[in-house]
């Protein structure tokens, strides 16, 4: 994963644009998150909608595609590069609106952007 590419897929990630992550399982490093709501792309700004059901006290989470490390279609499983409560910590959720709100999503960027490992390179 690189910081510019925080919005989109990485190559070796095996996202096919052909297909919809809609109900494949989310997994953390930690464990199982919950499940993809829907994908969007507004502003150029992809994401996924994550439903936490109740990990996280109901509520849906925001995070950019260039977060996810692996997709299964096979297994129906979408993998992020993070953990359960850096999702946690990231900016809360609260209505659909913010999915297209490019301040959201921008503070939504810049939190994941803070979690790349050590010794990524910042293409």
């Amino acid at each position: 994963m690189t910081i510019d590419g925080i919005w989109s897929y990485t190559p070796d990630s095996g996202h096919d644009e052909e297909r919809d992550l809609t109900d494949y399982a989310v997994l953390t490093a930690d464990g199982t998150l919950g499940h993809v709501e829907r994908e969007a792309d507004p502003h150029g700004m992809r994401h996924l909608v994550v439903d936490t059901g109740v990990w996280l006290f109901g509520r849906s989470a925001v995070v950019p595609v260039g977060v996810v490390t692996g997709v299964d279609h096979a297994d129906r499983k979408v993998t992020l590069g993070c953990t359960g409560d850096e999702v946690k910590e990231a900016p809360r959720f609260h209505t659909d609106s913010e999915t297209t709100d490019p301040a959201y999503l921008t503070a939504v960027g810049d939190h994941y952007r803070r979690l790349i490992p050590r010794g990524t390179p910042s293409v």
